[in-house]
């Protein structure tokens, strides 16, 4: 007999590791914890500006993927019943 094995649904298939998922994550707690030290440790010149990039890039992440998730499409309709 030649059975075949039965198919992966594509559900399980697209299961992403946690390597791939956890670098952004850590790299924006990492700025964020880096902006908050610079606007506490140097508050003129150089540190200020530096505080202000590193604080606002972690927002700005943050609202892009906020406004692409609202574009997409749900996955299903309605909730718990």
């Amino acid at each position: 007999m030649n059975a075949t094995p039965p198919l992966l649904p594509r559900a399980q298939s697209s299961l992403r590791s946690p390597v791939v998922v956890w670098p952004w994550p850590i790299a924006l707690g990492l700025l964020t914890s880096f902006g908050l030290a610079s606007a506490l440790l140097g508050q003129h010149g150089v540190w200020l500006v530096l505080s202000w990039i590193a604080l606002s890039i972690p927002l700005v992440v943050t609202l892009a993927c906020l406004v692409q998730a609202g574009r997409r499409a749900p996955l299903s309709k309605g909730g718990l019943s």
